[in-house]
């Protein structure tokens, strides 16, 4: 897959460019309805001899629109090609989202970033994509403007589960209330989270649990202050883990919110290093514990009950 920010780069042959089908949209998480869209039109494309390429933004445009909204995305920038890649696409198109880039009319968006591309055969859009300023364009005025230039423009169904239509809104609420399991169906696998080990104050050292301080980016969603049962994965290597989220109201509950692992049978100085954790389970909620020994007990508790978990995986 070939990552670009305009269609107008994807690489001529003999003065003339490739044919392609193209979607567009964000795709934060690539979800199980994402998947649907796109494994479809990457299906199609294979069967027409097309280029498949997809349209998305970056940063995400909530990101600019609603600077004040952190822990938003679902996946870091990285994720979501990686994800992209796997489904098949050629080009990944990055248009840079901007506060003037959000004025834009539909059809000045259309016609100048889209359809100048001379060999665009295929438009697909999704049941409930709107752009431009106001998001006033719609699958009506692509067609219009589409027709005369012999592009075909298909709509696409929304894609439910369970009765419910899937969205990259209704993830974000699983996750942010901890329902991660509810997540995981949703997304297809299990939910993620990408951060850098940091210096922390070494409590767990000292109370016989040391763990991995985790520093995210502002960016992304983390799960709803609690313990889970985790696999962490470093340097190729996957971890038995468990992992804590939250403001330590045992020993100051301030508004800083913690993230902190602990891999099982694990003695490695790792600061500055790059963690992945997998959730899988939710053990309990955040709790201030009378004594930090109660504290120590109940951890020990949650120790058993994860390995017991991941014992069962």
């Amino acid at each position: 897959m070939k990552i670009l920010q305009r269609l107008l780069d994807i690489p001529q042959t003999n003065g003339l460019y490739p044919p392609i089908g193209l979607t567009i949209g964000n795709f934060d998480g690539v979800h199980i309805g994402h998947r649907e869209l796109l494994k479809k039109i990457k299906s199609e494309c294979v069967s027409k001899n097309l280029f498949f390429v997809v349209v998305t933004f970056i940063p995400h445009p909530q990101k600019i629109l609603q600077p004040e909204k952190e822990r938003f995305l679902i996946n870091s920038y990285d994720q979501r090609r990686k994800l992209l890649e796997d489904l098949g696409v050629d080009f990944l198109i990055e248009i840079g989202f901007t506060r003037d880039f959000s004025t834009l009319p539909p059809e000045d968006f259309l016609e100048t970033h889209l359809l100048s591309y001379t060999n665009l055969k295929n438009f697909y859009l999704g049941y409930d994509f709107a752009f431009g300023a106001n998001k006033q364009g719609d699958f009506d005025l692509v067609k219009e403007l589409c027709k005369p230039l012999n592009v075909n423009v298909e709509i696409q169904p929304k894609f439910e589960f369970n009765q419910q239509v899937v969205s990259s809104s209704l993830i974000r609420d699983h996750i942010g209330s901890g329902e991660i399991h509810k997540a995981e169906e949703l997304l297809g696998r299990p939910f993620h989270l990408e951060g850098v080990v940091v210096k922390g104050e070494g409590r767990g050292k000292k109370i016989g649990f040391p763990t991995a301080n985790i520093q995210v980016s502002p960016d992304l969603i983390v799960p709803h202050r609690g313990v889970y049962v985790t696999r962490t994965k470093y340097n190729g290597m996957i971890y038995n883990s468990i992992t804590n989220i939250g403001h330590n109201p045992t020993f100051k509950d301030t508004q800083q919110l913690h993230i902190e692992t602990n891999l099982f049978d694990f003695d490695t100085d790792i600061y500055g290093e790059n963690l992945d954790i997998e959730f899988l389970h939710k053990v309990r909620d955040e709790k201030k514990f009378p004594t930090v020994n109660d504290l120590i007990a109940q951890i020990k508790t949650d120790v058993v009950f994860a390995k017991d978990y991941l014992g069962r995986k």
